[in-house]
């Protein structure tokens, strides 16, 4: 084949992440009693972010945050996926995807490596209105799919409405006031029908 080092190295980075489909998260599909997978719950907050994007803060970029989207869970193929409500598991996270990022982009050609390792760390460090968004809605999505399955991982796992809650405030910071009233009143309504602990 004559193609060139750097088509080859994209193209063996593209094969590799299609192993995100084989990383399961723990929140179920709202069809079937099947676990997301995390290549699912990335196109997923895509589809978040162009459908609420009127709610973002100012500042947002909306084309970085749905790159950021795309690429913010592939460490999961080395790293694993991590739940949320698992305090043993994130004493390690940092650590494990951080040599996961430095692996899984390392398959590019240099610029591309930088630039979508570039998007991983904003997406962790948390610090930009792009950022923000993201992680915002990296936190919505499992909750809507908690809500639409009855809170059954919820329930399995033994998790408080202030769990919930206060891990949605570790990130939304500049979310907008519409979304948090609309998260405070599902999460009320989630105690109310069994689906949450309070």
């Amino acid at each position: 084949m004559g193609e060139s080092s750097d088509l080859k190295k994209q193209m063996e980075f593209l094969a590799e992440i299609d192993k995100l489909k084989n990383i399961f998260r723990q929140s179920l599909l709202t069809t079937d009693q099947r676990r997301e997978n995390d290549a699912e719950h990335s196109w997923h907050l895509c589809m978040y972010a162009t459908v609420l994007s009127d709610y973002a803060p100012e500042g947002c970029n909306m084309l970085r945050c749905i790159q950021m989207m795309l690429v913010h869970d592939i460490v999961e193929i080395y790293a694993g996926d991590t739940y949320l409500y698992d305090e043993e598991g994130y004493k390690t996270k940092k650590k494990r995807e951080s040599e996961a990022a430095d692996k899984i982009y390392s398959m590019l050609p240099e610029s591309q490596e930088v630039f979508l390792k570039g998007l991983w760390t904003e997406f962790e460090e948390n610090t930009t209105p792009t950022a923000n968004f993201a992680n915002t809605l990296d936190r919505l999505q499992p909750i809507m799919l908690n809500y639409y399955s009855r809170g059954e991982k919820w329930l399995v796992n033994k998790v408080t409405k202030e769990q919930v809650f206060s891990k949605w405030k570790t990130v939304a910071r500049s979310v907008s006031n519409e979304i948090e009233s609309f998260l405070e009143n599902l999460l009320d309504e989630c105690v109310e029908k069994g689906y949450l602990l309070p």
